[in-house]
Formats: structure tokens, sequence, C-alpha cells
């Protein structure tokens, strides 16, 4: 498997049959403001010629064009066959994808749970038309429709990969090995000072309300990203109590990876790519899924709502979820690929069993990453939950004790 990249960088009628520009007022902040419906807009109706370019914004890793890596290229062979030029670039968070799409500066993204409904109850991002999506039938059920790519039965995206939050552990140092988010959250976890939390609000305060769902089912969380305000403020305060003994809040692969080698972190929130690494340079390390279960990411490929190439779009999302595509992007990033016909064509043999790829039962004990709304996501009508910009300030808070 090859990671560089993750390392170095935590015809015109069918164009105007993509009418994208919402058709009803009133605004959302797109920060979880609990608007129950999306801005009105149709879905591309039918594939024309290309326009000869498709701006993309996406996370490091999803579209190479060999110059990290002349050996990873799935750009060039993009642009020979269907004539569109890819123009990239990179983004590092959720939120700097929220706050460039929607401006008709991109054609597509490749958005996170933890922006992906923002955009679309923003008016930021269109549905797609899965007829128009060659790989679609591809992707098992279990990805499709969800809350961070689907509202109200429409799709608003084409499912790219995905992966777990993991209990990560020093073998040398955590016996016997763990299975629960207890060794981070117990404030008498004998690895005080050596715990790790990935620097996210929408993970780090839903994994602690993953953990409280099992551990204080009197507060009845049935979704950790719907949590009316004694929810939340539970959540916030086990996370306020384990602060003094976190010793890092990762943002980077590298960061990550490193503490683990070196031990400065022993147990702690990671990614199933970052154990691989570190166990590569031979690092006593492991991961669990622990008892109470997991947060976890999900990406979707999505068309800006003002995509000024839209037809080339379809094309990359076509493109880019082949199942020979998947397989080279799915090693290359580390995670489990959407297209699950790419699992016969990874050249490590194991790749889709060790991030089980095709494992429902796996993927159901993981909470996704989803945008928090006022409108509780968990269907509740008779209470309010607490919308993502209070999920950042209190996050905020909590880091800086």
């Amino acid at each position: 498997m090859r990671h560089t990249r993750l390392l170095t960088l935590a015809a015109a009628g069918a164009v105007v049959g993509l009418s994208l520009a919402a058709c009803s007022s009133g605004g959302s902040s797109g920060t979880g403001s609990g608007r129950a419906t999306p801005p009105a807009m149709q879905a591309m109706a039918s594939l024309g010629d290309g326009e000869g370019e498709v701006n993309i914004l996406a996370w490091a890793g999803y579209a190479e064009d060999g110059s990290t890596d002349p050996a990873v290229d799935w750009v060039t062979p993009f642009e020979s066959t269907t004539g569109c030029t890819a123009n990239v670039q990179v983004a590092d968070t959720s939120d700097t994808m929220f706050e460039k799409m929607g401006t008709g500066d991109f054609d597509v993204v490749s958005a996170s749970g933890d922006s992906s409904l923002r955009m679309i109850y923003a008016g930021k991002v269109a549905p797609v038309n899965t007829e128009l999506l060659t790989n679609y039938a591809d992707v098992p059920d279990f990805q499709k429709m969800q809350t961070w790519n689907s509202v109200n039965d429409v799709a608003y995206g084409m499912p790219h990969g995905w992966g777990a939050q993991l209990l990560g552990y020093r073998t040398d140092k955590a016996t016997p090995a763990p299975d629960s988010w207890s060794v981070v959250f117990d404030p008498t976890s004998p690895y005080s000072g050596k715990i790790t939390d990935y620097d996210s609000p929408t993970d780090g305060i839903a994994a602690a309300a993953v953990y409280l769902m099992s551990t204080q089912p009197d507060l009845k969380i049935t979704n950790p990203y719907a949590l009316d305000k004694t929810q939340f403020d539970a959540a916030v305060a086990l996370l306020t109590a384990q602060q003094p003994h976190v010793g890092s809040y990762w943002a980077s692969y590298a960061d990550a990876q490193k503490a683990l080698e070196n031990g400065s972190t022993e147990v702690g929130s990671t990614w199933q790519i970052i154990i691989n690494l570190a166990k590569a340079d031979n690092a006593p390390v492991e991961s669990v899924l622990p008892k109470e279960g997991a947060t976890g990411w999900a990406d979707t490929w999505m068309v800006d709502a003002k995509s000024p190439h839209p037809n080339c779009a379809y094309q990359w999302m076509n493109w880019v979820t082949n199942p020979d595509v998947q397989a080279q992007i799915a090693e290359w990033f580390g995670e489990a690929p959407a297209n699950v016909k790419a699992c016969a064509l990874t050249t490590e043999p194991t790749h889709c069993d060790t991030f089980h790829a095709q494992d429902e039962s796996y993927f159901k004990k993981i909470w996704f990453w989803s945008t928090p709304q006022s409108d509780c996501l968990d269907g509740r009508t008779d209470a309010k939950c607490i919308p993502y910009s209070e999920w950042g300030k209190a996050w905020s808070s909590v880091k800086n004790g």
C-alpha cells in the first residue's frame, strides 16, 4: 500500500436540465439551523457532452495524477478518456469544503458526513440522478440513502468509501487488550496523559455520546448526532472531565502515527490506516472496534448546486467509482471502497477483509458522521436538538480547558 500523499498533506440542453438554482427563499446558515426541507432543485435529467474541464475539491489522496508517485495516477487516464481536464484542489477540513462549495468555483466535492448534510440544507449541493451514476448499482444497499447522503428519500451523491474511528492501543502498554472506550473516558484510566482524541467537534462529542449510550442508558440517547440539551450537556461534561487526561488531540495521520510509534500515545481514537502504517514500522500496536460501537466517516461525491461543468462532474463521479479506480484509491488512501467490485482488484488480496468493506454487520456498528441539526436526526418531534454551531463552540471550550 502507498500512502505518501496522506502523510505529506495532512450537451447544452443537459446543462439547462440541471436546474440548480434554489427555488425557495429563506436561507439556511448551513451550520445546523434545523431546516426541515432543503431548497428545492432538480437533479440532472440526462448526460450531455463534457464541457472540457471539471473543478474538483477533494481530500488528499482522492485525485492522484502521478505527481506524488508516478505509479499512482487515475486522473490522467480520466482526462484522456473523457476530454475533461481535472483541476484539483485539496481541502484539509470539512469546514473548508463547506465554505468553498455552492459558489460555482467547483463542480464536485468528496464530502464527509460532517459537512454533507450542512451542504444539502444550505443549498450548496444538488440532488443527483442515480440512473446517470454508472456504478451506483454496485454499491451495497446498506451504504445508500443514508442520513449523510440523502434527505427525504432524495439522493445527493455517489458513495465513495468509508472507515471507522477505532480504538488504537500499544500492545506493550495496554494490557489486557482493551475492548471498551472506558480506557479513554474513565477518569481513573491508567493511561492518563497517554490518551489521544481525534480533533473534531462532530466526532469528539458524538464519540462521547456513543459511550454514554451504553453506560448511561437513562439519558435515552438513540443517535449520537441527535442530542437534546440534557444529552448534549452530559456528553460535554464527560469530555470536560476527560480533558486533563488527554495527552494530544490529533488532526493529521502523521501526528497520530508518530505518537503511537514513540509511545506518547498508548490508547485512543485512531483509523485503520494509522495502525497499518505503524505496524509497517514494527510498532507494537493494534486496534479494535469497541463493544459500545464507534463513530466513523463515509465520503460521498456531491455536485455543486452552481456547477459550471455538470456533465464532466458526473463523468468524474463515474470514473472515480469504477472498480479498478476504486481499488487504487482504497489502497492508496486506506479505506473500504464503496464499489465492492473493487475488492477483487486490490493488489493486497485481504484489503477489503481488513477494512470490512462487505461486512454489513460491522457497518451497522458504526455511527457515521452526520451534521447535527436542531430538528433531531433521530426523528423526535417533541424536542429540539443542539445544532452543529453549538457543537463547535463546546468542542473549542473543552480543548482549551
